[in-house]
């Protein structure tokens, strides 16, 4: 099978992803094979092929939110069979037995895999998964327009829900990518104003035509305070810029896995019970809430596509911020 594979961290304009043949893995007794079709890329690609993350796993094909079809199951799956579509997000397995696990906060599992991080990934013509973390696509999704919720959805679904936005409450979005852009259409869905702050143009035009009433850049101030916030971008200032603009009581919520270091800031901007908090990973509820959402609303992921390889090319254009919407590699 045709793969990307990461040999060792190197920066994204060094090409280091090389398209190779592997063998077409084999499943074991709970895990699933499928053939992808397709694999959003994501930020957290780019930090685990540039080093900015300790690697566990060398070489690795990348790729965690993927889209494909079923060939095969183990002999102990009971829920899928040939032919299903499925998806496959960050969250490769828990262990069920850690004290976070018991706790109902498997995202924070002692013993946790993440999907192209500890194990290979979906930039790649197969893969394997376990049974039960992989997911049936919701009805009336492409393969392409499915993949962007299995990592940029899920994240900022639960970020959303960390923020504590209610109906009618301000929500600021800092960055306008692949999660944002997902998020926004949860958030009016759930009837909150949305204030965006981006630095591209076209990014902040997309963030209008999907309901934004206000764009700016992170540096403007909107014309009213916020009741909450979620930073998408990796970028520690973004914090103290969310901050003076936001409302006594309010939560800023940092949707990534790397962010450059927050400056030294003055109390008096986290005083009157201003709270910031992180996400890490997600929980397998939070994958089926947000499937179930995004066909309900039914959300409209803006995809922008890319050859298997050209992977190199498309994350570095992400890293640029030159792709709106969403990035998918097309696999077969």
């Amino acid at each position: 099978m045709k793969a990307m594979k990461l040999k060792q961290p190197k920066p994204i304009t060094t090409k280091p992803l090389e398209l190779v043949d592997l063998p077409k893995p084999t499943v074991h007794a709970d895990e699933v094979l499928i053939q992808v079709k397709a694999c959003g890329i994501c930020h957290t690609d780019l930090h685990i092929i540039e080093g900015e993350l300790a690697q566990s796993k060398l070489p690795l094909v990348p790729g965690h939110q993927v889209s494909g079809v079923i060939e095969a199951t183990g002999t102990d799956v009971k829920q899928f069979q040939k032919g299903d579509s499925v998806g496959v997000p960050w969250l490769y397995s828990t262990c069920g037995k850690c004290r976070f696990c018991k706790a109902g906060k498997e995202n924070l599992c002692d013993n946790i895999q993440f999907t192209g991080f500890h194990v290979n990934g979906g930039y790649a013509e197969y893969m394997v998964a376990k049974e039960s973390f992989t997911y049936k696509l919701p009805e009336g999704f492409s393969f392409i327009a499915a993949a962007p919720l299995l990592c940029a959805g899920i994240i900022g679904y639960r970020a959303l829900k960390l923020s504590g936005a209610k109906t009618k409450s301000r929500l600021g979005l800092y960055g306008f990518g692949a999660s944002a852009h997902i998020t926004i259409q949860i958030a009016i869905h759930q009837g909150c104003e949305i204030y965006v702050f981006s630095r591209g143009e076209k990014h902040r035009q997309l963030a209008e035509k999907l309901g934004a009433v206000w764009t700016g850049t992170a540096d403007d101030i909107p014309p009213q305070k916020l009741d909450s916030a979620i930073i998408f971008a990796p970028a520690g200032q973004l914090v103290l810029n969310a901050l003076k603009v936001m409302e006594k009581g309010g939560t800023i919520v940092l949707a990534g896995i790397h962010m450059t270091p927050i400056p030294a800031m003055e109390y008096q901007l986290i005083y009157q019970e201003r709270t910031i908090r992180s996400v890490a990973n997600s929980t397998r509820q939070d994958a089926l809430d947000l499937l179930r959402l995004a066909a309900e609303i039914p959300i409209k992921t803006e995809i922008q596509t890319f050859p298997l390889a050209m992977a190199n090319e498309a994350l570095q254009l992400l890293k640029e911020s030159k792709i709106q919407g969403a990035g998918v590699l097309a696999i077969k």
